[in-house]
């Protein structure tokens, strides 16, 4: 029984940081899963062609801890995408997931992302052939259309397609994808959002296990979904705001309240293991901005954040920088006040 499987049938919810290009390299994703053991994290989306061709343990390799972690593939022809799975195979992912999705200029150049949601037909063929070389769950991330596609009328025959040929889980991306006239970033805000659609389809697939994705901004609205919803993806804002991703694993809880910060995380021991890891990738001929990039959101709203920000973002870019300036940026914040306050809220 797979992963979503086990999920449709215990009715437990699965929540999940987005693939975002340039953000969630392995470095974001050990940071995250120090703050949820539980959240699905995904790689940036791979090209089945780097995979093949490219420097494949800099694209695929990650560490342990980071599990569960999906690998996300862009791609159209199948025997490049069933080759990269096999490839990828040897690395251990829990999860294959496809970009039906994407809106780049760059990827519709190579007929993929969220251009293939003009063509299921093709999408249900790419799932097929690369369910029968995974030995884990296929999953595909799409859009609720693109360009003049009525949503309400291509989605059911899309997520139709998609199940016939065996996904093990969709992930909707609640916006349509404009092609032509908008950049990625404008594709992520002008588009309006329709979640009752995407409610929609998951009351009429009762037993198909579908995840929302796309503008919810919060621990709060996450947990709204996930009423409705089989699991709930954040994007900009788990990375943005890194500290919300301390109360995933409370409103996967049914008997935790949701949408606080909770005051259970040990932040010197966060603070201790980033040092430890920085220090390993120093050691490997790393930067210490690599790790420290991804932790700039971390205490968005507590005393002490800005000048956080401003050490992690100024010093840490420094040519020799060590990991004492970790230490430093932790030492800015008022961590025993806000743990204080955060426990009053709950209690409260």
């Amino acid at each position: 029984m797979s992963f979503y499987e086990t999920a449709l049938k215990t009715g437990t919810k699965v929540f999940a940081v987005a693939p975002m290009i340039d953000w969630t390299d392995r470095h974001c994703r050990f940071l995250h899963r120090q703050l949820s053991r539980n959240a699905l994290l995904y790689t940036e989306m791979v090209v089945a062609d780097a995979i093949i061709h490219g420097p494949r343990e800099r694209l695929l390799s990650f560490s342990p801890q980071e599990h569960p972690v999906a690998l996300q593939l862009g791609g159209s022809d199948v025997g490049k995408l069933s080759e990269a799975i096999r490839i990828a195979a040897d690395y251990g992912y829990d999860e294959i997931g496809l970009n039906v999705g994407c809106p780049s200029d760059r990827v519709q150049s190579g007929t993929f992302g969220a251009c293939l949601m003009r063509d299921p037909g093709h999408v249900a063929d790419l799932v097929t052939a690369m369910k029968k070389v995974s030995s884990v769950p296929v999953t595909v991330k799409c859009r609720i259309g693109v360009d003049d596609q009525e949503p309400a009328d291509i989605l059911p025959n899309f997520l139709a397609r998609m199940v016939g040929a065996g996904a093990d889980a969709i992930w909707i991306h609640a916006r349509k994808a404009w092609l032509q006239g908008l950049s990625p970033k404008e594709n992520r805000e002008v588009p309006p959002l329709d979640y009752d659609l995407v409610h929609r389809m998951k009351r009429e697939n009762p037993n198909v296990f579908l995840g929302i994705n796309g503008g919810i901004s919060d621990l709060d609205q996450a947990k709204t979904h996930l009423s409705v919803m089989d699991g709930v993806m954040l994007g900009r804002a788990a990375y943005q705001n890194t500290g919300l991703l301390a109360g995933v694993d409370a409103i996967l809880d049914s008997d935790s309240p949701g949408g606080t910060r909770t005051p259970n995380l040990d932040w010197l021991a966060l603070r201790d293991t980033m040092i430890a890891y920085a220090q390993d990738v120093i050691a490997s001929g790393g930067r210490l901005h690599h790790v420290t990039r991804h932790m700039v959101g971390l205490f968005q709203g507590y005393a002490g954040a800005r000048r956080f920000r401003q050490i992690l973002s100024s010093e840490a870019t420094r040519p020799g920088a060590g990991t004492d300036i970790i230490a430093a940026a932790f030492d800015a914040v008022d961590l025993a006040g806000e743990t204080q306050r955060s426990a009053e809220r709950i209690a409260g």
